[in-house]
């Protein structure tokens, strides 16, 4: 496998300004995303969210690239519209010009840099190792997807694509640490897409530990959908911690604790992430795995 075209995006979401950043420095000076084998292509996703400073316009752009949405010629808002105009950029989706795409975002919740994995490949999951070898804090997100029924624009590319999640940070801010984690997470991707290339033998592990993507679980709200409570200050920026049956959960503006009710142990992610309140989503739920490189 030879990957010729790779494409770099920020903004996506237009209040998350890390990667617009990023994609505008390296549209100045573009030195430091080129390498010999491949192209290298540099892309801001939602620009008029991005002039609002607004997560989307009208919808999460970040869940219209799936394959049926795409070619649905009824769904004309912004954000819908302008996944089909990316498409035709990057793709088109069922056999695309890009092999392969890297999207960069931000979160709110305490959860460093996340890789986010949503296929079992060789290729994708060697990257993920490369990029954790040469950056230990690194988290792997393990959420896999059918390609063509991803909605996520990572997956308009050929060979798929990687989501690179870095936080904390809030929305509409620049933090240097972020920034920077972001920045060399992606030049370690673009590296190891050179090496793959060369068909350099590469010393990675045979396994990592691994976060795998469970459910999503929302805040305390009534039947007609308004919210009464909030993430418990025990549960706060417990990202990636485990989370027992009979924890606190949920914290009603009562002073109520409500406790986890799962019969099992998992893990947290996206805890109290600001950009989910829009679907009242609290935390999400993980399990712990051992992810092998195929």
């Amino acid at each position: 496998m030879t990957i010729q075209h790779v494409a770099i995006v920020g903004g996506t979401h237009g209040n998350e300004i890390t990667g617009l950043h990023l994609v505008q420095h390296w549209q100045e000076s573009p030195d430091e995303v080129l390498r010999n084998s491949f192209a290298t292509e540099l892309h801001i996703a939602n620009p008029q969210a991005n002039r609002i400073m607004k997560r989307y316009v009208d919808q999460d752009l970040n869940r219209q690239f799936a394959l049926e949405d795409l070619n649905n010629t009824a769904l004309t808002n912004y954000e819908q519209s302008r996944a089909k105009a990316i498409n035709h950029m990057l793709g088109p989706k069922e056999d695309p010009r890009v092999d392969f795409v890297i999207d960069l975002h931000t979160t709110t919740a305490n959860m460093g840099l996340t890789l986010v994995i949503s296929e079992n490949s060789p290729f994708l999951i060697g990257m993920a190792f490369y990029i954790k070898s040469h950056m230990p804090e690194t988290v792997l997100f393990y959420e896999p997807k059918e390609r063509l029924d991803d909605y996520f624009l990572a997956s308009l590319g050929r060979h798929n694509g990687l989501l690179i999640e870095v936080g904390p940070t809030p929305q509409g801010l620049l933090r240097a640490d972020v920034y920077d984690l972001t920045r060399r997470a992606t030049l370690h991707a673009l590296d190891y897409i050179e090496h793959t290339n060369r068909g350099d033998v590469l010393d990675l592990p045979d396994s990592y530990e691994a976060f795998e993507f469970v459910d999503t679980i929302k805040l305390p709200e009534s039947t007609d959908g308004r919210r009464w409570g909030m993430v418990h200050p025990s549960v706060q920026d417990q990202d990636y911690q485990p989370i027992n049956p009979g924890d606190p959960l949920f914290l009603t503006f009562s002073g109520e604790v409500i406790p986890y009710s799962g019969n099992a142990t998992h893990y947290l992610a996206f805890v109290n992430e600001a950009a989910y309140y829009d679907r009242n989503i609290g935390v999400s739920l993980m399990n712990k795995i051992t992810l092998q490189r195929p």
